[in-house]
């Protein structure tokens, strides 16, 4: 069976304190058994929120990494320093990178493989901008997206793998994704791994949605049978709201 996962992306928020207050307010809560919860704070806060919830089922990953071992890279940060601080799962290709950073699929190939060689747990992030939506182009944009970042890797790492889609036009646009819209993309994705994999890699992957997720929407979504969670935004930074959307599984 999939996992279930809801995923926090805190992004560039909450400093220290803010940080510790939200997790406090988090371990508070009931976790599901049924669901794995992971948050994502900022780089400086990544060790702290480990040893926060060390004997806690909540998972602390990270918003971004390197894909060097080490070097002449400014302000980065590489999957051992990841590691170094207990950390063992990182998001990848998030929307606001690829249009803010300009990382491109290449990119994110090398960024997989540099995860998949620390054994880290890549959360793979895809999705189509507005103009692709509305030009029919959305399927072709998502599949090429798959195909050069992650079609390089052997069978045997997609256990490593968690995908993340993210239509990008129904974030903050106006625009309105139904949960319909988000099974036929799921669906549509699993058809490309089976024709690239297997149907066994297909099935066994776990798909997360992430297009303005919410407490009121997110039984709808998460009822779909291709839909496996939520990469969360900004729900994820009030206790209350997050756990709403966690809670939604329990009526799945």
């Amino acid at each position: 069976m999939r996992k279930q996962i809801v995923a926090g992306n805190w992004k560039m928020n909450n400093d220290l304190s803010e940080t510790e207050t939200l997790l406090n307010d988090l371990k508070k809560q009931v976790i599901p058994e049924n669901v794995s919860v992971l948050v994502a704070p900022t780089f400086t806060n990544l060790y702290a929120a480990f040893n926060s919830v060390i004997d806690h089922p909540i998972e602390v990953v990270a918003q971004n990494m390197h894909q060097a071992k080490n070097g002449a890279y400014t302000g980065e940060v590489s999957a051992q320093m990841l590691q170094s601080v207990g950390v063992k799962t990182v998001i990848l290709g998030h929307s606001e990178r690829r249009a803010y950073f300009h990382e491109t699929n290449a990119l994110l190939a090398e960024k997989v493989t540099a995860a998949l060689e620390n054994e880290m747990t890549a959360i793979f992030c895809f999705g189509e901008e507005l103009e692709d939506r509305k030009s029919g182009n959305h399927f072709e944009l998502v599949a090429s997206q798959l195909k050069e970042g992650l079609f390089h890797i052997a069978e045997a790492d997609w256990k490593q793998i968690v995908l993340a889609y993210e239509p990008v036009w129904a974030i903050g646009t106006g625009e309105t994704a139904s949960p319909e819209q988000a099974q036929e993309m799921h669906a549509f994705v699993r058809k490309t791994i089976a024709e690239a994999y297997s149907e066994s890699v297909a099935t066994n992957v776990s798909i997360l949605y992430g297009g303005s997720v919410k407490p009121a929407n997110a039984s709808e979504i998460f009822g779909k049978p291709d839909v496996d969670g939520g990469l969360i935004g900004g729900a994820a930074l009030n206790a209350e709201s997050f756990m709403g959307i966690v809670n939604a599984f329990e009526t799945k």
